[in-house]
């Protein structure tokens, strides 16, 4: 595939790596995710003031009208350095999908402040019993006078415990696990009968789980139709996903180039380690694999934006299925490569393989892929 950047996207792409390149190093990172922001509240307003969180958006919207390539230069050299920064979440996931259903006067009281990360959203899509399956929804939404009451529990909302607004899904008719009946609203998590609780997740990230007892919202505060919201959850979450596999290929990058620099330096009976054969084979097996996912995710962009259907289904779930594996993959032989050393909490390579490791199971893991795949090419 000839693969080349025009010039705005590689200033892009200069940008984003200036940017992580100077006010993101490993021990900024460490300190930020020790906080109770869990994030670098400058670094997230720096995004925003440079433009890079309305990339996404339509011009129209205050946005820039970026595709998914653009979303995967970003997204890519945020992998490299771990961010914690709800990007993904935020912008990509929680941004589309007020984009897509949304309506004028929603769409103009929320994009705005998203689009300058004045503002940010979470998405509350998964349960404790879902594993996967967006239609697997037993948090109810009864209708009431003016609204609308919300009862369940969403868990693993990542970024939820600092956002001001999260889109939650909720089931306004139908059994668990129907297809229709699925609505989306948005959520104040400062309402009465909301519970937040909060923890740090393994890679860094922080997430709550959120708690919904009887909590009122209004009419407007519904995204879309009544019951017709599961289309649309599908749809962006394809885009979080291609946003996702390039945040791992960042930090799959930077697993071999750590890898390469420690077999170059790291001495054993006099000799470079990185002269012995064997493990000259391994490091090309991590470059092999690099090379596979890299192809995926540049296709997994440039088909993220198509409209909806199944042969980008079956692409994006190829795409998050070669970026798992070579993922895990990567990070595995890097750790042994390096030895004791690579699993030290003080070097950052330990914090690559936390990273994605979780990343293959954020959205689904492989095995939910495969089979989605092999679904849809019986579909064919």
């Amino acid at each position: 595939m000839d693969f080349k950047l025009t010039d705005e996207q590689q200033m892009l792409q200069d940008t984003a790596a200036r940017l992580v390149r100077d006010l993101y190093s490993f021990e900024a990172r460490e300190q930020h995710a020790r906080t109770a922001l869990g994030f670098s509240a400058e670094f997230w307003a720096q995004l925003g003031e440079l433009g890079l969180t309305a990339v996404p958006f339509a011009e129209e919207l205050g946005g820039f009208g970026g595709s998914g390539v653009e979303t995967m230069l970003i997204m890519t050299e945020l992998g490299r350095v771990l961010s914690l920064e709800p990007y993904l979440h935020s912008v990509i996931f929680a941004g589309g999908l007020v984009e897509q259903l949304g309506s004028a006067a929603q769409q103009d009281a929320l994009l705005g402040g998203v689009a300058s990360a004045q503002l940010q959203l979470a998405v509350a899509f998964e349960e404790a019993q879902s594993h996967y399956r967006l239609n697997d929804v037993e948090t109810r939404a009864q209708a009431v006078e003016g609204g609308f009451r919300l009862s369940g529990r969403k868990v693993v909302v990542i970024g939820g415990h600092s956002a001001e607004q999260i889109l939650v899904s909720a089931r306004t008719s139908g059994e668990a696990r129907d297809e229709d009946g699925i609505s989306l609203f948005l959520l104040d998590p400062t309402a009465a009968g909301v519970t937040r609780r909060s923890y740090s997740n393994i890679d860094g990230p922080k997430a709550c789980d959120l708690f919904l007892d009887e909590v009122v919202v209004a009419n407007d505060q519904l995204l879309g139709s009544v019951g017709g919201a599961l289309p649309a959850i599908r749809y962006q979450q394809g885009r979080a996903i291609a946003a996702q596999c390039a945040e791992a290929l960042g930090s799959m990058q930077e697993a071999c180039s750590l890898t390469l620099d420690y077999l170059k330096t790291r001495k054993q009976f006099g000799s470079e380690i990185g002269k012995f054969q064997a493990l000259q084979h391994r490091m090309v097996d991590m470059r092999s694999e690099l090379e596979q996912a890299t192809s995926m995710v540049i296709l997994a962009a440039c088909v993220a934006d198509q409209d909806d259907c199944a042969e980008r289904s079956r692409l994006l779930a190829s795409a998050k299925f070669v970026c798992s594996r070579a993922g895990r993959f990567i990070s595995e032989q890097a750790i042994q490569l390096h030895g004791g050393i690579g699993m030290t909490w003080e070097y950052v390579l330990a914090h690559h393989a936390k990273r994605l490791v979780m990343l293959s199971h954020q959205f689904g893991d492989d095995d939910h892929h495969l089979k989605a795949y092999a679904d849809l090419l019986d579909v064919a």
